[in-house]
């Protein structure tokens, strides 16, 4: 592994800190100027920005990615000097991850491709001390919500994406694999709907700290799998399923065992994750199936969610470090290959 270095951020006049990967496991903190005012452009001193499996797997060089490249998906910060009626200087943002690809003329675009770019993969992220961006690009947050609260946002978001698709109803059962970050907010928003989510998990420590955040109903993904879900549901199996492909050393197969003939079976991932699937379950239990990534439309929704207090991240433990320490920081994440239990990692610009 190269070295990170760990030398403290340093800020002078109109210069910034900007860190960029140079290669795999190679990031460097470099000063650059201040971004320019440009029209239609707010300049955001970026506060907090939250490092997830697709930062470290980029880091590590197991995702291709076009260097030099400022790595960071997901982020917070305040909006400088404005003149924007929406967004007035001393405002907390959330910066947009997922940002629709504009039109260039007649240029042909590549069909094969999302229609969003991700920041951190296809084109620059947030770890630098100031980026431009539009106002279409950022989300006021209500002073209820916290900085921690707001790096989350966009894993409510998809959440609510996911449980909007599967259309659950009231009291219907829906098995969610993956006690992860992702599946237990996701457990929590479709507990506030009123449905009822069983956690499913190969790992039983993930499953404890699930029930710790209200996930009452979780089953070990072993042997008994089926009869355990079987007892809970009354026999008939649950009526939609949600695969989380950041939940390492989970079967690909259980969303299909455990749904029911006629439902539904969600995908969730961020593209990283290579997903050999046996669809044998899907085509005798004439399964529907659908993919998401993220939940870029469900923003304001997703506010709203953690304001109001349906979503609890409390039992979440923030391992925060400075931005100097923010390769080693990336290089640990990657080592790992897997979250830690109960604890998101992020790095204070500040």
């Amino acid at each position: 592994m190269k070295k990170v270095s760990a030398r403290p951020s340093v800020r002078k006049g109109n210069a910034m800190n900007v860190w960029k990967l140079a290669g795999a496991k190679n990031l460097v903190r470099s000063n650059a100027p201040l971004p320019a005012p440009a029209e239609g452009m707010l300049r955001v001193r970026v506060t907090k920005v939250l490092i997830g499996n697709l930062d470290a797997a980029i880091y590590d060089g197991a995702v291709r990615v076009q260097y030099p490249l400022v790595p960071g998906r997901f982020a917070v910060g305040v909006v400088g000097e404005s003149e924007s009626s929406r967004f007035p200087k001393g405002t907390r943002v959330l910066l947009h991850s997922y940002r629709p690809i504009l039109p260039k003329g007649t240029e042909k675009a590549d069909l094969i491709l999302s229609d969003y770019e991700i920041c951190g993969k296809t084109c620059d992220g947030f770890l630098s001390d100031f980026v431009l961006a539009s106002p279409d690009n950022m989300t006021a947050l209500p002073s209820s919500v916290t900085d921690e609260q707001g790096l989350l946002l966009h894993h409510v978001a998809a959440g609510k994406a996911i449980a909007d698709r599967l259309a659950a109803q009231k009291g219907q059962h829906v098995v969610v694999v993956g006690a992860n970050l992702m599946g237990i907010l996701l457990c929590q928003i479709l507990i506030y709907q009123q449905t009822a989510p069983i956690l499913v998990d190969s790992d039983p420590d993930r499953l404890k700290f699930a029930r710790s955040c209200g996930v009452y109903y979780t089953v070990a993904a072993d042997k008994t799998m089926v009869d355990d879900v079987c007892s809970l549901t009354g026999g008939r199996l649950a009526s939609g399923a949600v695969y989380i492909a950041s939940a390492t050393k989970n079967d690909p197969r259980i969303p299909f065992r455990l749904c029911a003939d006629g439902g539904k079976v969600i995908l969730c991932g961020s593209g990283i994750d290579d997903l050999t699937l046996d669809l044998k379950d899907a085509l005798i239990k004439h399964l529907t199936i659908h993919c998401i990534s993220h939940g870029a439309g469900y923003l304001p929704t997703a506010i709203n969610l953690m304001a109001n207090g349906a979503i609890d991240p409390s039992p979440f433990r923030a391992n925060t470090v400075k931005a100097g320490r923010a390769g080693m920081l990336l290089a640990k994440f990657a080592e790992k290959h897997a979250e830690e239990i109960g604890c998101i990692n992020v790095i204070d610009l500040l």
